[in-house]
């Protein structure tokens, strides 16, 4: 089992919404891809095929596990959690995400919202 802390980065965007939903609480399939819509205002929608093979992966990578109890196996049922290792796999994504973000606002490319305001753009 690998348990280093260092991430296969960057993680595709279905797995780090997976992660950030289930860093929320335990969830099953179709509340994941109900949450993941929720949390990106719609623009994405995971489909049954891109949640399941992230998470056979996720599984494989031991970033999840299954929580429900043994005799309630059934794949559409299936309530999964993060582990330790996938909170910490998905801590590192977030940081590196966030100073990939810094770098934006530096270079310009965002503004921070409070100079949105000044500028009398709306903040999204």
């Amino acid at each position: 089992m690998d348990t280093s802390t260092e991430p296969t980065s960057p993680l595709t965007p279905a797995v780090f919404q997976i992660l950030l939903v289930l860093a929320a609480g335990e969830a099953h399939g179709y509340a994941i891809m109900q949450a993941v819509a929720r949390i990106t205002n719609g623009t994405s929608q995971l489909g049954p095929g891109t949640l399941y093979r992230s998470v056979h992966r996720m599984l494989d990578d031991r970033l999840i596990e299954a929580a429900s109890p043994a005799d309630e196996v059934d794949e559409r049922r299936t309530t999964y959690r993060l582990t330790r290792h996938g909170r910490i796999v998905a801590r590192a994504e977030a940081e590196r995400l966030a100073q990939l973000v810094s770098v934006a606002r530096a270079c310009g490319l965002l503004g921070s919202p409070a100079s949105r305001l000044r500028r009398g753009v709306r903040a999204q």
